[in-house]
């Protein structure tokens, strides 16, 4: 696992929010969505979904992991955050909830701002990169996908 949540593609850099802050104590990789003043955990879809980024700017080199790997530095509430202004084809690595995805497998935003798999009525947030058994917060690479309806 590399220790960046934006994955690519590598031609082009990913669009980000970066003037507001959070609402609450959250983990990179988490979702969220952008309000007027802040940037608030997501617990479904909905307009301005964005994904937090990580903080390489708070790891001192060599020290990846470890306690101050960016992936598990959080932001603390009212600090300033950056998330990604997600776009369809962009891969990055997502917080999930507990569970067992396979390759392909759509995805939604669920509870404290993780993906989770999609059901009936749902909205398609992502697809899972890689199949994979995780357990709850750990992140999964996922490819945004054009959102729609899921229909099982």
């Amino acid at each position: 696992m590399s220790n960046l949540i934006y994955r690519g593609p590598h031609d082009k850099h990913p669009r980000t929010v970066s003037d507001k802050p959070v609402a609450g104590t959250l983990l990179p990789g988490t979702f969220v969505t952008e309000g007027a003043t802040t940037l608030t955990q997501a617990v479904a879809f909905g307009p301005k979904v964005r994904l937090l980024a990580h903080r390489d700017f708070y790891a001192m080199p060599g020290s990846w992991f470890n306690g101050s790997d960016p992936l598990k530095t959080a932001y603390a509430a009212n600090e300033t955050g950056v998330a990604y202004v997600l776009e369809p084809g962009q891969q990055y690595q997502a917080a999930m909830a507990a569970g067992n995805y396979t390759y392909g497998q759509p995805l939604t935003i669920g509870a404290a701002g993780r993906l989770t798999a999609a059901a009936a009525g749902n909205v398609v947030v992502a697809f899972a990169d890689k199949a994979a058994n995780v357990a709850a917060g750990d992140l999964l690479d996922v490819e945004i996908a054009n959102h729609y309806a899921f229909a099982a």
